[in-house]
């Protein structure tokens, strides 16, 4: 009864409950194919998608960045998304316990945790501000139209008229009555909008220095509640909650990015930014700088190294074509960045048109955009509360999309370490714990300092950090696992080998790509800023001890592993501590064929040796052996010389001696 009950939870299944062949009963899977496309793709398409890649753009040559960012796509950006997603699929397994394939590196996903856990924490506090602006929006009149709210200063300029109510004007009418603003703007030397102060003075209330944390904003704090709620909300149930929660949040916001396209470029002026935009500057293509953004961009843009990935495919069926699901996914990701950039630059080219600049000087990147330029530009269109409510929406459910999957990660990683029938059944808690932790840790964000810390995490805690956990992960997966290995355990899997293309990537195109953009990182590296806020000395190295922290994982556990090895020397420890553990593979025995077939009846499962680790012990035992029987040899060889050696010398010696009587 043990052994059937044993054999029961092999096939991923409670105790008690009926076992589903190819479905992991136990850990859970998606409900079909399409829930895990939709969350991966609500993952990869993030805020990045819209306020960091249509700046890159503009700024490195326009249409001509394109080039360099597809070729960073096809030979870094797919091939990495490939590799995670089968290493996660293949052992059913979330960021820790997948190395199991390699011990010794287990280091690397506890990275991937600290990495998600950085991310989500200060990922949760840029959507509650969103959700601040969301409810803000749901007025007659947005606030930040005017100059004349108490929190402005004698520096404001608008671009609309005081009293102006342009809720029921005609746009032409509304283009005219902007004259006035506009003339007082082009003859201010200093110009602050609205939007930027209602962003500083009001919703933050910022501080002066990063030290200087004063109050929270208790209006943040309230909506970085909500926002934990939701994502608890969507995620109560696992990936059976959130997969079908994505249906809306993965989709929604192309709705919204059409509406606000489709509204943006029949602008007067949405020309001029589109062009902008795209108008390729070809003499930029040679600039290594542009390479290294277009590499970066699709590294982090995709979630490449933050665990999600691995997390994601872990819930996938075993024969689930994610060769085909990887496609998908990238290029619709870097597609949606594109098509974001339409509808940014087409409404600040509209913006520009209005207050007669050129568009370099409105547009902007990260939250700068989001909440300060892309707002003032909302509040000269008819009815722009409407406007404003839609696009904050978009940013509400981008935001989610990947924070969904952050949290999943860790919940994940922390439920396959335990693995306990407990800590399964009562996943919902782990869950919830982990939500409230991330929100007390999120509160600090919240005071009047709190941006200052948000832009220092976004800096350093996901940086080159990032570049090193997916180049250590190539490395362990190609040349200490061994590339030919791999290849076949996908080939299982998939029913068909990787394509040679990949094998090429993964082995060196990537590793090499993602050594650049480590060496960009660093060439390229400048202490941080905020407009005219230089970051004091000791905030840097708090960004450095943050970076470190994940980094520093990887050679501590290493060490770890490899003291805690079986073996006579630290060769035989190493060596020991690189190779799979017992319980590398395919989650369900059913999947367990080849190399992988358990040596033991299915009667006598206790033991499971598998043939790999049985060859391992072998193969120690063997060289010791060969080692002793060496040195027996030795020894013969050396005795058989000193006899040859006495006896030929032995009458030498008595002849040509000196006699010591003499």
């Amino acid at each position: 009864m043990a052994e059937k009950q044993f054999a029961g939870i092999l096939n991923g299944a409670v105790p008690g409950e009926p076992a589903k062949k190819d479905e992991n009963s136990r850990r859970g899977n998606w409900g079909n194919q399409i829930e895990f496309v939709l969350t991966s793709v609500g993952y990869a398409v993030g805020l990045g998608n819209v306020w960091r890649f249509p700046y890159l753009c503009y700024r490195n040559g326009g249409g001509a960045f394109m080039l360099p960012y597809i070729i960073m796509l096809v030979f870094c950006g797919i091939p990495l998304f490939f590799l995670e997603l089968t290493f996660g699929q293949f052992a059913s397994l979330g960021c820790l316990g997948v190395w199991k394939i390699s011990p010794m590196f287990k280091g690397v996903g506890y990275g991937m945790m600290v990495v998600s856990t950085y991310i989500g924490i200060y990922y949760n506090v840029v959507i509650c501000i969103a959700f601040y602006y969301f409810f803000m929006s749901m007025t007659n009149l947005l606030p930040w139209t005017y100059c004349n709210n108490p929190w402005n200063t004698p520096d404001c300029s608008g671009v609309v008229g005081p009293g102006g109510n342009r809720l029921n004007v005609s746009f032409a009418n509304a283009t005219t009555s902007l004259v006035a603003g506009v003339a007082e703007v082009v003859n201010r030397t200093k110009r602050t909008s609205p939007s930027e102060e209602y962003w500083k003075h009001y919703v933050l209330n910022i501080s002066d220095d990063i030290g200087n944390f004063g109050e929270v904003r208790l209006p943040i704090l309230g909506c970085l509640a909500v926002s934990w709620f939701v994502v608890f909300l969507c995620l109560i149930k696992g990936v059976k909650s959130s997969g079908k929660v994505v249906y809306f949040t993965a989709t929604f916001p192309y709705v919204v990015l059409t509406i606000l396209f489709i509204r943006g470029i029949t602008l007067d002026g949405a020309i001029n930014g589109i062009k902008y935009y795209l108008t390729p500057q070809w003499q930029k293509v040679l600039d290594a700088k542009v390479w290294g953004d277009a590499a970066s961009q699709i590294f982090y843009s995709l979630g490449c190294a933050w665990g999600g990935l691995i997390t994601m495919a872990s819930y996938n069926k075993f024969h689930n074509n994610c060769y085909r699901d990887s496609i998908i996914i990238s290029i619709t990701n870097c597609a949606t960045s594109v098509y974001a950039g339409f509808v940014i630059f087409s409404i600040l080219g509209f913006m520009a048109h209005n207050l007669n600049v050129p568009v370099s000087e409105v547009a902007d990147h990260g939250p700068g955009l989001a909440f300060v330029a892309y707002p003032e530009a909302l509040t000269l269109l008819p009815i722009s509360p409407l406007w404003s409510l839609l696009f904050f929406f978009m940013l509400i459910l981008l935001g989610l999309g990947t924070q969904f999957c952050l949290l999943e990660t860790l919940v994940t990683a922390i439920v396959d370490e335990i693995g306990t029938d407990w800590i399964i059944r009562n996943k919902t808690v782990v869950t919830l714990s982990v939500a409230v932790i991330g929100f007390l840790l999120g509160v600090p964000l919240t005071t009047r300092a709190g941006i200052y810390w948000l832009l220092l995490m976004d800096n350093y805690a996901a940086s080159f950090s990032l570049v090193v956990i997916s180049c250590i992960m190539c490395i362990c997966l190609m040349y200490v696992y061994g590339h030919t290995k791999y290849f076949k355990d996908v080939e299982m899997m998939l029913g068909f080998p990787p394509p040679l293309f990949f094998k090429v990537c993964w082995r060196f195109i990537s590793p090499l790509i993602i050594t650049f953009i480590l060496i960009f990182t660093v060439i390229q590296y400048k202490p941080i800023t905020y407009n005219d806020y230089v970051y004091p000395g000791w905030s840097l190295g708090v960004g450095f001890c943050m970076a470190m922290s994940s980094v520093i994982c990887i050679p501590v556990y290493a060490l770890y592993k490899i003291s805690r090895s079986p073996g006579a020397t630290f060769r035989e420890r190493f060596k020991f501590a690189c190779q799979p553990d017992l319980s590398w593979g395919p989650a369900l025995l059913e999947h367990r064929i080849g190399r992988y077939a358990p040596i033991a009846s299915e009667d006598t499962m206790e033991s499971r040796p598998l043939r790999e680790k049985a060859e391992l012990k072998e193969e120690l035992k063997e060289e010791r052996k060969e080692a002793l029987k060496e040195e027996e040899e030795e020894k013969e060889r050396r005795d058989e010389i000193s006899l040859t050696i006495q006896g030929s010398n032995g009458s030498t010696n008595t002849q040509n001696s000196p006699n010591p009587s003499a």
